[in-house]
């Protein structure tokens, strides 16, 4: 195997196998959770050319390996059985761990390892559904062309029924079985319920009741925050079940109690209180966001890659998605695109500087793999050891969400921050100002990025060519002598 080597050096370094207590990866990073990170070796783990980044954040123990991640992961799985079934422990088996925890720290280890499995697919629906808007936009589809419904439904599907995708994630992530929590997502989007949803919008609408007991009726397609707080009640009730029931039946009568409990609960308690909050979370961003939407888009755009650098910005996930669901857009996620593309603008100056063959190389690459989302490699790798061009990317990366700010750009469907997506800018009544300004405000981002680490960010670069040019000169010179 390709990565053997590599995976083998990073499980030494973070302290062995008996020392991981959980791994998932995201688009660039191994997060491992582990049981001390005292063990860890982090400076043989730095010190690897392989390895670009070594973070410790949230909980986690952050490996940042780049776009290759995924195949070191299989790699690391694939070490031996034991190493397997050690790094696909659940939650449940790092109880003890999580005590020592603070709250904020716990809220990010969830919130990554509920969504990371999706990010992928996520955007990949979020780019599809801003195709098909720039496509709507430029005439090329029409809303009831059968090409665009089937693509469209494509697009969708996943944000539709997020309950259920979710539930497995959640159930995954809090310990539980996640066919259980998935389960209870279905029962939140079933037709039969959403009809009934439907109705009870309707004047003189006879009310649902269970057991006597009034349902408030909400609507949960696309809903994030109710099937997480359901799956993980769902978990501790199984874990209950499972410790006193006798073996020979808890495998059913486990599950079924859980279904039975906790469904119920969820469209009677759950439901209503956690989609209250997710409105209220909303609405109270949204008055944030309107006191000054320029400011607000100037500290995002400045602070952005320093919520990456250490973790923070999972935090930010559920309130965009909440946003979308509740309002049918989002104003945070297009703050944030600047912030990533001024980033790649100064891997672009460094790779314009330069006259080192290998830096030149890896800025090209940093510079292709930011500008469509993946900003680690450049950040790790370029601009924060050289640091003045990481804080002209994020001056850059704030003066280009201001912009967006003005304008008030929004996004019409979730995705990951790159060139990719800015089609989903692209509101339903067509293209208009705010799409402009993000474009306009995207360029601003990388090239005055590009600009400042050109010309004042990285002057040691020819300097650092021509020495090494001067030292082989000598060298040469020393040899003709001889």
């Amino acid at each position: 195997m390709a990565y053997e080597q590599l995976a083998s050096e990073i499980i030494k370094g973070v302290g062995g196998r008996e020392n991981v207590a959980s791994l998932i990866h995201c688009a660039t990073r191994l997060r491992f959770k582990l049981h001390d990170h005292d063990k860890t070796d982090r400076e043989s783990l730095k010190s690897n050319p392989d390895i670009i980044a070594v973070v410790e954040s949230g909980g986690q123990f952050q490996v940042v390996i780049g776009n290759h991640v995924n195949q070191v992961f299989e790699a690391i799985n694939g070490l031996d059985g034991s190493v397997a079934a050690t790094v696909s422990k659940s939650a449940e088996n790092s109880q003890s761990d999580d005590k020592k925890e603070n709250l904020f720290a716990k809220f990010i280890d969830i919130i990554s390892g509920i969504f990371t499995p999706l990010l992928g697919v996520m955007a990949a629906s979020g780019i599809m559904k801003g195709l098909l808007a720039l496509a709507i936009a430029c005439h090329v589809l029409a809303p009831d062309d059968g090409c665009y419904r089937i693509l469209y439904a494509a697009s969708d599907s996943l944000f539709y029924f997020f309950p259920i995708i979710l539930g497995y994630t959640a159930g995954v992530k809090f310990g539980g079985n996640p066919f259980v929590s998935m389960v209870i997502g279905a029962a939140l989007v079933y037709p039969d319920m959403v009809s009934a949803y439907q109705a009870s919008q309707v004047a003189n609408a006879v009310p649902l009741h269970f057991l006597g007991i009034p349902v408030i009726l909400m609507n949960y397609t696309s809903s994030v925050i109710p099937v997480i707080c359901a799956s993980w009640v769902s978990s501790k009730l199984e874990y209950f079940f499972n410790k006193w029931l006798p073996s020979a039946v808890k495998n059913f009568f486990a599950p079924l109690f859980a279904i039975i409990i906790v469904v119920p609960l969820t469209f009677l308690v759950i439901g209503p209180i956690a989609t209250w909050l997710s409105q209220i979370i909303a609405h109270g961003y949204e008055w944030l966001y309107l006191v000054s939407p320029v400011i607000a888009g100037m500290i995002m755009g400045a602070c952005w890659q320093i919520f990456v650098i250490f973790g923070l910005h999972w935090g930010f996930v559920p309130i965009i998605i909440n946003n979308l669901t509740v309002f049918g857009s989002d104003s945070m996620m297009p703050l944030v695109l600047p912030a990533v593309l001024a980033q790649a603008g100064a891997a672009l100056g460094i790779f314009l500087r330069t006259k080192d063959a290998k830096v030149r190389t890896l800025a090209g690459s940093c510079f292709t793999s930011g500008i469509f989302g993946i900003t680690e490699p450049a950040i790790y790798g370029l601009n924060l050891p050289r640091r003045r061009p990481f804080i002209f990317g994020c001056f850059s990366g704030a003066i280009g969400s201001g912009i967006l700010g003005l304008y008030h750009a929004h996004i019409y469907s979730f995705g990951l921050p790159s060139i990719l997506s800015i089609p989903q800018l692209i509101p339903n009544s067509g293209i208009n100002a705010s799409f402009w300004a993000a474009i306009v405000g995207s360029v601003v981002a990388i090239v005055l990025g590009a600009a400042l680490t050109y010309l004042f960010g990285c002057k040691d670069e020819g300097k650092v060519a021509r020495s090494k040019k001067a030292d082989h000169s000598a060298k040469e010179l020393q040899q003709s002598v001889k």
